[in-house]
């Protein structure tokens, strides 16, 4: 089963489909929220949002949304989480703590996309 959210923040707008085998809309939301409350709090942190939430027992990884702040910008980028190279396992409750640091080139020297968005704006969008 799935859905389809949409996520508008500033000038970047995504429509995408999320499953919902192991989690709820609810919960997707609940978990963005509390996502966005962790890099609100600190201007050097990292967070994620969850797109594509599977049972972490059954899976080999999930894909998320990693938000990276800096000052005032936030980096969004599109990553997966390797369930199998974590050195602690995934916690559903806080996805973010099992992304790395920031990356700007992945391990063959090519350019990582992503995207920037300020704190007012998400400000905007989780109201």
């Amino acid at each position: 089963m799935s859905a389809t959210e949409r996520i508008v923040i500033g000038d970047f707008e995504e429509t995408f489909p999320i499953t919902l085998a192991f989690w709820a809309l609810f919960d997707y939301r609940r978990s963005w929220r509390k996502a966005y409350d962790v890099i609100k709090e600190y201007p050097y942190s990292k967070s994620c949002l969850m797109v594509a939430m599977t049972d972490p027992e059954n899976s080999n990884f999930l894909t998320c949304w990693p938000l990276y702040r800096e000052g005032e910008e936030v980096r969004v980028q599109n990553s997966l989480i390797f369930l199998d190279e974590l050195e602690v396992a995934f916690d559903v409750e806080e996805p973010w703590a099992s992304l790395g640091s920031r990356r700007t080139v992945n391990e063959d020297g090519i350019e990582i996309s992503e995207w920037t968005v300020s704190m007012s704006e998400l400000r905007n969008f989780f109201g």
